[in-house]
This record gives structure tokens, sequence and C-alpha cells, in this order.
């Protein structure tokens, strides 16, 4: 930590270990790019462990499974979430495919932890928790940013007030992706588009530091399938609090999220929701500055998350604090009104 003029001692983080703790066997539905990234970090930095793997082809299930020393390995998602030895399912499908898949597991009275977005739809949402509601089981949406070390720091310099009273709150995610009608990001039949892809994270931020918005406005382009490309939301919150949360897919944005309070300013570093830094600002320029002392970048911070469901399921609750299924339905609300507004397929 770095002290100039602003004298502020900043609290450690409070994320939980990520080894020497509770432990879970995770079962995983659809063996893609973010289930590669996703068991490589839980392997390789934590105690818990994969067991099963569950695909459509039973190829690619087996590939796998040997590329990472998976025991187990299935043709179909029902074989992964029936199996005896998994304890809770990581649903890693396309977004359209979140909702059968984690009704699937929670049926089989499987904990579950579902990617992001948690749906396409407020609709689909809601059903995902009231099913894991009446089945008592554990669900969260795979929200991994608020499970950061530096995430657990700014949520209690929020809750402490160090800020003062917060006014402004922005968070943009832009990466340029290649044009492809069929593929995952500008398909409507793959829930593609900026907002439910990228968007996501933006709303989220903005959510996290200033609760459920009073009034939406979102504006942005479609591309020629008919999703959106890009998209800004400002919400309102209350005390006339704004957010602005921006995505894009046409475009490579810095990536940074910032809160402002009426004393200070609070700039999270590029990309905001991975592992990294932030600092904390005054009117003069001053700073104090947080940087994660771990050797983990970007997508090795997927491994967080899966510690902290562990933990939880061991104190025998269903949701986690931190990012509780109401959250998951508040930012879902926005996402939906946004695309609704722009016209979005």
């Amino acid at each position: 930590m770095r002290v100039t003029g602003l004298q502020l001692t900043l609290p450690d983080p409070t994320h939980t270990p990520l080894r020497g703790g509770a432990t879970l066997n995770w079962g995983v539905l659809a063996p893609g790019v973010i289930a590669d990234a996703w068991v490589t970090t839980l392997h390789a930095n934590t105690d818990q462990r994969v067991v099963a793997v569950g695909s459509r082809s039973a190829e690619r299930a087996a590939a796998f499974a040997a590329s990472h020393g998976i025991e187990s390995s299935y043709g179909d998602y029902e074989g992964a979430v029936t199996d005896p030895a998994v304890d809770v399912v990581y649903v890693a499908a396309p977004h359209t495919e979140h909702h059968r898949l984690a009704l699937l597991a929670i049926r089989a009275g499987k904990h579950v932890l579902i990617e992001k977005p948690i749906a396409v739809s407020v609709a689909e949402a809601s059903e995902i928790v009231d099913a894991a509601r009446a089945a008592r089981v554990f669900a969260m949406e795979a929200m991994w940013s608020r499970f950061l070390p530096q995430t657990t720091i700014i949520a209690r310099l929020l809750e402490d007030g160090v800020l003062g009273r917060v006014r402004h709150v922005e968070a943009d995610f832009g990466a340029r992706f290649d044009f492809d009608p069929e593929g995952r990001a500008f398909n409507p039949a793959l829930g593609g588009g900026a907002l439910l892809d990228l968007g996501v994270y933006s709303s989220w931020f903005t959510q996290f530091a200033l609760g459920e918005p009073t009034s939406i406005v979102a504006r942005g382009s479609l591309a020629s399938t008919g999703v959106d490309e890009q998209a800004t939301v400002l919400t309102e919150h209350a005390g006339g609090a704004l957010g602005i949360a921006s995505s894009s897919m046409v475009a490579d944005t810095p990536t940074t999220a910032m809160v402002v309070g009426e004393r200070l300013r609070l700039v999270v570093d590029r990309p905001f929701c991975a592992p990294g830094g932030f600092r904390v600002v005054d009117a003069d320029g001053n700073d104090v500055r947080w940087d994660d002392p771990s050797y983990l970048r970007w997508r090795d911070g997927l491994c967080y998350q899966a510690t902290a469901v562990a933990a939880h399921v061991a104190a025998g609750r269903t949701e986690a604090p931190e990012h509780p299924l109401e959250a998951s339905l508040a930012v879902m609300r926005v996402l939906e009104e946004s695309r609704r507004q722009l016209g979005a397929a």
C-alpha cells in the first residue's frame, strides 16, 4: 500500500481462503472455454475437485475429463447431475441453456453454480430461484468478481461510508468480437448480445455499489442479427445517485469501474471484474493504492467463488450473502428492461 497526502488505512480482504477450508466434489456441465478455465484454476489453486463432466458429446466429455484428470465423463447432462459422487454442479453452457440445466441439477438434489447471466429472462431466473428454494439446495449465479479479495475490501469501504455519500458509479466492459451470425455472441438463438454477455458485469457493479435502481434508461445499437452490439444503461438509485453501465462487442473499452463519493473516489484497475488493484483518490489527487499480492490474474480468479460456495454449503446456507439470488434477479431485471428499450432480439 502506498500512502501520500491521503491518510487512509484500508481493511484487509475477507475472501474465503483458497485452501484449507471446506471442500466439495463438483460436476461440470458443458465443457467449453469457460469450463476449461474454471477447472484449470480450481485444480491448480484450491482443494476443490471436479469428479464428473457432462456434455452432449461423449467424445468431448471424455477428452475434457482426460485433460483435467476428472474421474467420470458422460455423453449427456443427466449422468453428471445424478452421479452420486457429485455434490454440486457448475453450469457452464451458453446462456440459453442455463435455465434448463440449472433446473436439471436442482431436481437431482444437487447444489448449483450457474454461469452468468443466471438466465436470459426474469421469468427463467425466477423459476431457478423458486426451484432452488423449494428444494433447499444452494444456488448461486457465478458472479466471480464479487468474491475477489479486492471486492471484499471495496464492499467494506462502502459499508463503512469511507467514500462519503456515493453519488455516481460507472462500469464498462467492451471487447471487440469478430462478427459471426451463427456464433454465440451475435446469434439471438444462443442468447447473444453485449448486455447478456458483458453488460451483466457492468450492471452488477453499479448495483453492488448503489443497490437496485428506481429508473432505467438504455441507449445503444443493434447488430444485423438483431442482438444489441453495444449499450449504455443509465440508472437512478435511492437518494438520486446515478449509475452508468456500458457494454460493447464492437469496441475495446477501458473496462474499468469507478465509485464516486462526496469525500473520495475509488477507481478499480482494468479489468475491474478480475483480480488486480484499485486506488482511493481525494479531491487533490492524493491516493491510497491496493494491489492483489497473489499471482492470480484474469480467469485465475474464477476459483474464489468455488471456495466461497463450499464454505457456505458447509455452513448450511442455501444462498451466498455476498451475492444472494435476489441480487441476480435485480440485475436480470435491468438487463431485460434495457434489452426491451433497445428492441434487442
